[in-house]
């Protein structure tokens, strides 16, 4: 079971990742606007402009996955479950959690989540 001081390492590794997603979609959602208000002159300026919003949209979207994950794990730290796998619960490895702080199963059940998923 994790101790206090690392779930206190946890939550604000997962606070900090929040705020730094949430600047980012901020700022991308800007830049996207600004974009979209430009005048292009011909059809190389909407290709590239297309692509640009193809890419933006695309990491938009994962990063608001993550959030969604992300606030998953803060509401677990809430609810004194955070590190334990959803499929098996049994503790998830300190190290997973290290490398991926909102992981929501163990190496093993995360396996068979995948093997399902295809």
């Amino acid at each position: 079971m994790l101790d206090q001081e690392q779930i206190t390492f946890f939550k604000t590794a997962l606070e900090l990742k929040r705020d730094k997603i949430n600047k980012n979609l901020n700022h991308t959602s800007s830049e996207m606007d600004e974009m979209n208000q430009n005048d292009l002159k011909d059809e190389g300026d909407h290709a590239s402009m297309a692509l640009a919003n193809t890419v933006d949209n695309a990491i938009l979207a994962q990063q608001a996955r993550e959030l969604t994950e992300i606030k998953l794990a803060l509401d677990k730290i809430q609810e004194n479950v955070y590190g334990i796998c959803e499929m098996c619960e049994e503790e998830i490895n300190i190290e997973r959690l290290k490398v991926k702080i909102f992981a929501r199963y163990c190496i093993t059940c995360r396996e068979v989540v995948e093997k399902r998923q295809k």
